[in-house]
């Protein structure tokens, strides 16, 4: 039986995927349960903080040693607390970060949440529309991102990366690169959405804490988009995702005939 924890030595889990993912609303909800500690809460809307940035930060590792204590400070626990736990959704797409990870703790398990890739970086473009950082037309962006991060190089884009964060399938197969399948926990964006309680629990089964009888339901970081994504937009990023789709539903023996609905 694990005994609660007075002080945190370790996280235990991270959700480290996928932006506009649904990881706003995992989180609420396993914030929810009595046993889970969800490390810095309050900053989890502050994007550039370096407890929820810190396996992406290369001047972090640029360095021969690293101090893992930034992790660990100000986490307060709750009184019944067996788990901590992180979110940051860039990891899985951010190259370096799965080796870091490992390298900080080799039986941390990970949760990963995809969604319809082209969903994914509409709402991408939209969030940055909203904060007033994108000033493009939807497929203009997507056009520039190539030129874009050619400059980023030998990084990966961060704010200009709608199209290239939806390969899921090199992600995910770097995941299992470094840490057991069993380990890892993928889920569907959209099965989150239609059954919460059910794929809530599979959460909870999978950290090791008890399942609860009912969760409570929020929208988290809802933007209100500026306009629907048309059908020839949807069909012009089809074209890009088609192969990757095949292939990680190969991989992760999913389903994925939702996404290809074009």
């Amino acid at each position: 039986m694990i005994r609660p924890k007075r002080r945190i030595e370790r996280l235990d889990f991270i959700i480290a995927g996928t932006q506009k993912g649904g990881t706003s609303a995992l989180h609420y909800h396993l914030d929810q349960h009595p046993n889970i500690t969800m490390a810095h809460s309050e900053e989890a809307h502050m994007i550039d903080h370096p407890r929820r940035h810190f396996f992406d930060d290369e001047k972090r590792f640029a360095g021969d040693e690293i101090s893992y204590d930034i992790l660990h400070e100000g986490v307060r626990l709750k009184l019944r607390s067996l788990i901590t736990g992180s979110c940051t959704p860039i990891y899985t797409y951010w190259k370096p970060a799965m080796e870091r990870i490992s390298k900080y703790y080799p039986g941390i398990k990970l949760i990963v949440l995809l969604r319809n890739p082209i969903d994914r970086a509409f709402s991408q473009w939209n969030m940055n529309r909203d904060r007033q950082r994108e000033t493009m037309g939807f497929l203009e962006a997507i056009a520039e991102e190539r030129s874009q991060s050619q400059a980023e190089l030998p990084l990966q884009p961060r704010r200009t990366s709608y199209l290239d964060r939806g390969f899921y399938f090199e992600q995910i197969e770097r995941v299992f690169r470094f840490f057991p399948r069993q380990q890892v926990c993928v889920i569907k964006f959209e099965n989150l959405r239609k059954n919460t309680l059910e794929v809530v629990n599979g959460v909870f089964t999978f950290l090791g804490v008890p399942p609860l009888a009912k969760v409570k339901n929020k929208e988290q970081n809802r933007i209100p988009y500026e306009r629907r994504i048309s059908p020839e937009e949807r069909r012009y990023l089809y074209r890009f995702y088609e192969d990757d789709i095949a292939r990680l539903e190969k991989l992760l023996k999913w389903d994925c005939s939702d996404w290809k609905q074009v």
